[in-house]
C-alpha cells in the first residue's frame, strides 16, 4: 500500500506564490509518473502538469510558464511551484503517482486526497 501526504496549500492573493508537496510513503519498488490534478467546484478534474522518472514534463496550457512540477526520486516527493497565482487557480489540488510496489507487481496510481488553493483577487 501506498501513501501520499500532501502539504502547501492555503490562501494566496492574485500575483502571489505557493507551493505544494507530495510525499509517498509505503512499499514502493520504483516511482514512474508523478503529478498535479485540480477540481474546482462545479467542475471536472482537470490536469495541471505530469513529471516522469526523467524529468519530462508537461502542462497544461492555462498554467504553461507560471507553474513548475519537480521531483525528488530520493524523496519519493513531487512538487509543484505555483507563481502569478490567479483567482482561476482556485481549487482543491490532487497528487497522482504511478507506483510499481515491488519488482514483479503492475503499476498501480495512487491519489492524495488534496489540498485547498484559494486565492483571491
Amino acid at each position: 500500500q501506498v501513501h501520499l501526504v500532501e502539504s502547501g496549500g492555503g490562501l494566496a492573493q492574485a500575483g502571489e506564490s505557493l507551493r505544494l508537496s507530495c510525499a509517498a510513503s509505503g512499499i514502493i519498488f520504483r516511482i514512474y509518473a508523478m503529478g498535479w490534478y485540480r477540481q474546482a467546484p462545479g467542475k471536472q478534474r482537470e490536469l495541471v502538469a505530469t513529471i516522469d522518472r526523467s524529468g519530462t514534463t508537461t502542462y497544461v496550457n492555462s498554467v504553461e510558464g507560471r507553474f513548475t512540477i519537480s521531483r525528488d526520486n530520493a524523496k519519493n516527493t513531487v512538487y509543484l511551484q505555483m507563481n502569478s497565482l490567479k483567482p482561476e487557480d482556485t481549487a482543491v489540488y490532487i497528487c497522482n503517482t504511478n507506483v510499481r510496489e515491488k519488482y514483479y507487481s503492475d503499476p498501480m496510481d495512487y491519489w492524495g486526497q488534496g489540498t485547498q488553493v484559494t486565492v483571491s483577487s
